[in-house]
């Protein structure tokens, strides 16, 4: 398995970039949003990589973002919904807001994905509610791929990669991440304080999935 590419912009086309690692070329594809963010031809570049094998067929997709790598994989889960429709989910929505749709349950800002139909957006948040606030908190404590520190590891030799440093607390990340889903400082402090005092052992996702529930609109 293929996780993760760093190397250097060979060319670039609508859907996917060539990226040399080293004199060997990887064709990349992309969504929308991920190329729009990318550097240009002969800059340095990492992407986290998923590698999709069939019969025919063997294709690398890429991701600026572990949470972003994590929503593919997850939406390619879904059945009837393929890479091509994960990526355009992607492009349109962004991870953040793939997690603030599925969270909230706003199907109709996953069907504004060119190609997604009703149905499928449906489908899409049914199966993956539960889902989110694992994803929102992995978002929290893992940092971009991209930055001064690709062309860093291009130029030096490979070392043990640090380990990514956790935030200070759960509360703080589930802050974070319901901040994110555009609750207001005062009503996220609360759900989150009642959460973690019926609950002090929960981590992050349990916690942001306590939270939600308390701020959900009643009756």
């Amino acid at each position: 398995m293929i996780g993760k590419i760093t190397g250097r912009i060979e060319y670039r086309a609508p859907d996917h970039v060539l990226i040399d690692v080293r004199g060997v070329g990887y064709l990349v594809y992309c969504s929308e949003r991920t190329l729009a963010a990318l550097p240009g031809v002969g800059e340095a570049v990492a992407l986290f990589t998923d590698l999709v094998v069939r019969e025919d067929l063997m294709q690398l997709f890429g991701f600026t973002t572990l949470a972003e790598k994590e929503w593919h994989r997850l939406l390619t889960s879904v059945q009837g919904v393929g890479a091509k429709a994960s990526l355009a989910i992607l492009g349109t929505l962004g991870p953040d807001g793939v997690s603030r749709a599925i969270a909230l349950g706003d199907w109709n800002a996953v069907k504004a994905a060119k190609g997604i139909g009703p149905k499928i957006a449906q489908r899409v948040v049914l199966d993956l509610k539960d889902k989110a606030p694992g994803v929102m908190a992995m978002r929290s404590t893992l940092a971009a791929a991209t930055g001064d520190a690709v062309a860093a590891v291009i130029e030096t030799p490979a070392t043990a990669a640090p380990a990514p440093q956790m935030s200070p607390s759960a509360q703080a990340d589930a802050l974070s991440a319901l901040g994110n889903l555009g609750y207001g400082p005062g009503d996220a402090a609360g759900a989150v304080a009642q959460a973690a005092g019926e609950a002090p052992e929960a981590d992050t996702p349990a916690l942001i999935r306590a939270a939600l529930k308390l701020l959900a609109p009643k009756g």
